[in-house]
């Protein structure tokens, strides 16, 4: 039992980040699904590594370097799988007025004007985001937005997963492989993942930002249903982007005030 869920969250290490695994994890689409269970537990890993990047930077640097060197830490390791997800989607929906154009141009590999603009503005507002934490919080407190935010902007792509369709039919070389379905256990296991970081931070308000990640949800199921009948991978990766920015933005406007 101990070695078969070790085999499934080694799966989710091997797809979801850059991070060297056995030969011997499967790779299979059933594997894939049943991994999507640890898919916020990989973001325990990333907000670790990204913090941990931060406050050894931070020793050297000032803190905003030392929050780029984070992010940039980020993005090698995962592959920059979800950014790159979330710049296609501002491609396809920003240039495509149908499911089929959507759907193709988020295929292409070609970064379009859309999703450079997208990505650039994305990646800029995460950055400011984090630098205000750092000036105005402490440092435990800037470990456990890193925490948090990967691990619960994850959670996100799990509920759209849970709820929605996957909407390619045919699968080739440009598609992400991604999870497709789940059931109710592993569904139930990735919430509990993923907002384990909230119970480790004392002041009950901060379990506002159930609300801000539901809406994130909500508002893109809602959109991508309406455009393309469903998600991709793509899609998931937006959600987990826009999600883990929220998140940073829901924490300081609540430290504001708490």
């Amino acid at each position: 039992m101990i070695k078969k869920e070790l085999h499934t969250f080694l799966t989710a290490v091997m797809f979801y980040t850059r991070i060297p695994c056995p030969k011997w994890v499967d790779h299979s689409a059933d594997q894939l699904n049943r991994a999507t269970r640890y898919f916020p537990l990989v973001g325990w890993i990333v907000g670790a590594v990204t913090a941990a990047v931060y406050l050894g930077a931070s020793y050297a640097v000032p803190s905003n370097i030392a929050i780029l060197f984070s992010m940039i830490a980020g993005i090698l390791l995962t592959g920059a799988f979800h950014e790159d997800g979330f710049a296609d989607v501002c491609d396809g929906f920003g240039g495509g007025w149908t499911k089929e154009k959507i759907l193709s141009i988020m295929k292409d590999s070609v970064l379009g004007a859309y999703g450079v603009i997208g990505i650039t503005l994305l990646l800029l507002l995460k950055y400011l985001a984090l630098v205000e934490i750092t000036t105005q919080r402490d440092t435990l407190d800037i470990v456990f937005a890193l925490w948090l935010g990967h691990s619960l902007s994850r959670t996100t792509s799990v509920w759209v997963i849970y709820t929605g369709q996957y909407v390619r039919e045919n699968e080739d070389a440009k598609a992400k492989p991604i999870a497709k379905q789940m059931g109710l256990g592993s569904f139930v296991t990735a919430n509990i993942l993923g907002i384990l970081p909230l119970v480790f931070f004392w002041k009950i308000e901060i379990l506002a930002i159930m609300i801000s990640v539901t809406f994130v949800k909500m508002y893109f199921s809602r959109y991508f249903n309406k455009w393309i009948g469903g998600y991709t991978g793509d899609c998931l990766g937006a959600v987990q982007q826009v999600a883990e920015v929220v998140i940073y933005l829901s924490l300081i406007a609540l430290w504001k005030y708490i």
